[in-house]
């Protein structure tokens, strides 16, 4: 290890001009940004809405949008209503939203498809940007793991929005949506250098 002492993130001291390298970061833009994750399902849609200026994240609201026990036409409708709604209400800037799972099951995988896309047409319908992530991601993006649990993605979120309580499943899923993209909107305005 010592062979490699002065590379450890240890010994890191962006204040040594010792190194050679300049020690200045360059920070994000102070541009706010407001993300509406969605969690689509076909009987409860999440939704979660955060404010990002730079590298901080605000809670603005969240909830579910439960439309069981109903025809799947109905439904399909609701879903439309609420997240039109909520685009219009809100006016974010992107809407995030999670891409479909592949079940066992046909029938649902198909009722799940169809109650994204309502909400993909609700969200585009009123010119918001539209970006998808995958499942795995967004666990990653909020938790470190990919294959992390539901509770642990609740209790993330609450950390990371530094909520009073834990969300509701559905809710803290489209917040971790929301949170996936305030990081990979991060990660590429430092990637591109505009940061």
């Amino acid at each position: 290890m010592a062979r490699y002492a002065a590379r450890a993130w240890r010994n890191f001291r962006p204040d040594a001009a010792a190194v050679g390298v300049s020690a200045s970061v360059r920070m994000l833009p102070a541009e706010r940004c407001r993300v509406l994750g969605l969690d689509p399902g076909s009987q409860r849609t999440g939704y979660g809405l955060i404010e990002c200026l730079g590298s901080q994240q605000r809670h603005l609201a969240s909830g579910c949008i439960d439309v069981s026990g109903r025809d799947m036409v109905v439904r399909l409708r609701r879903i439309f209503e609420a997240v039109s709604a909520l685009v219009s209400e809100h006016r974010p800037d992107i809407v995030a939203i999670e891409r479909v799972f592949v079940h066992r099951n046909p029938d649902s995988a198909l009722k799940l498809g169809q109650a994204r896309g309502v909400a993909l047409c609700a969200a585009a319908s009123l010119g918001a940007g539209v970006h998808e992530y995958a499942p795995r991601a967004i666990k990653m993006a909020v938790t470190g793991y990919g294959a992390a649990e539901k509770a642990q993605v609740a209790q993330m979120v609450s950390t990371l929005l530094a909520l009073a309580a834990l969300p509701g499943a559905d809710a803290a899923d489209a917040l971790a949506v929301a949170l996936c993209h305030a990081h990979a909107r991060r990660l590429t305005a430092l990637a591109s250098g505009s940061a």
